[in-house]
């Protein structure tokens, strides 16, 4: 059976197979690399949910239980557990994570090998036009001859164009396809979600774990000494707070006081300005008696004509 794209194929050069080589290894490791870092993290996942005490045979586990263990002793108030898992994530996964960023860049650059491809098959082809159309003058019995071989040239670099474009363009719809139904970042999510619920559980259980009398304390494990420091710390903290709440009344009792103060003088500049407007009164009615008087002179003292 005739395949046209078969065809389309057997009319490549060397630099259309190198393309198309290079494209299908790309994806080929893109698959790969979400195949392995998915098992990686499913392995991880299953090895907390089989926790049973004791240690994990995976480093990164054992170095994020171990931190977090560390800086619950040290300050019980103010633990991150999310930045200890990322930061145990970019120590001991480094490979996986470098990965991931490859399988999500993996779309776009299938995406420019093919557009690659195109233009380099688009520039062949019209060169080897542009060849065709300004040769020399050839016999009529060659003409024939060279016009199909130039024609069948050209048509070999369109094939390059449009076959370098079809693998990219597929590869790539491939690959979004896997990012939707196989994504590696929301795997690496739902991990450290399930790591933060399973430090917070035990290292809840640990802090209530009493210890024997007399016992040495287990490494990394809060026991009865992180109890009683908890308790003294949460003693100081209801002090402090006790002559905080004494200060505030305080405040509050300055406060009512200042309140007060500017009441009573805000009374006496009431009565200030009753007054004065009395005054303002009769010092206007004063001089109104004036004005009559001093009309009642001058009336008088005018010439009679």
């Amino acid at each position: 059976m005739d395949n046209p794209l078969l065809r389309s194929l057997a009319l490549l050069d060397t630099s259309g197979y190198v393309i198309i080589a290079v494209i299908l290894a790309l994806v080929t490791i893109a698959i790969l690399w979400t195949i392995v870092i998915r098992a990686r993290y499913a392995s991880l996942s299953g090895e907390l949910r089989r926790y049973q005490g004791g240690g994990f045979k995976a480093r990164v586990l054992n170095r994020i239980l171990t931190d977090a263990e560390a800086a619950r002793a040290s300050n019980p108030y103010d633990l991150n557990t999310q930045a200890i898992i990322e930061r145990a994530f970019d120590v001991e996964l480094r490979g996986s994570l470098v990965g991931e960023r490859f399988i999500k860049a993996s779309t776009g650059l299938l995406i420019i090998l093919g557009l690659v491809g195109t233009f380099y098959g688009l520039t062949l082809s019209i060169g080897r036009l542009v060849a065709l159309v300004s040769g020399d003058a050839a016999p009529n019995s060659e003409i024939t001859e060279s016009l199909m071989s130039g024609l069948a040239q050209a048509l070999s670099g369109m094939s390059v164009a449009f076959v370098c474009s079809l693998f990219g363009i597929v590869s790539a719809i491939l690959m979004t396809l896997i990012g939707v139904f196989a994504n590696v970042a929301d795997r690496r999510t739902a991990l450290m979600v399930e790591i933060e619920s399973f430090l917070d559980n035990e290292l809840a259980a640990a802090s209530r774990q009493p210890r024997a009398a007399g016992a040495p304390p287990v490494p990394g494990r809060p026991g009865v000494a992180m109890q009683a420091a908890t308790s003294a710390d949460l003693e100081r903290l209801l002090q402090g707070f006790g002559a905080s709440v004494d200060q505030l009344q305080s405040s509050v009792a300055q406060f009512e006081a200042a309140l007060a103060n500017f009441s009573a003088t805000t009374r006496d500049f009431r009565e200030f300005n009753f007054h004065l407007k009395d005054n303002v009164q009769r010092m206007s009615l004063s001089f109104g008696d004036l004005s009559e008087t001093l009309k009642e002179h001058t009336r008088a003292i005018r010439p009679r004509s």
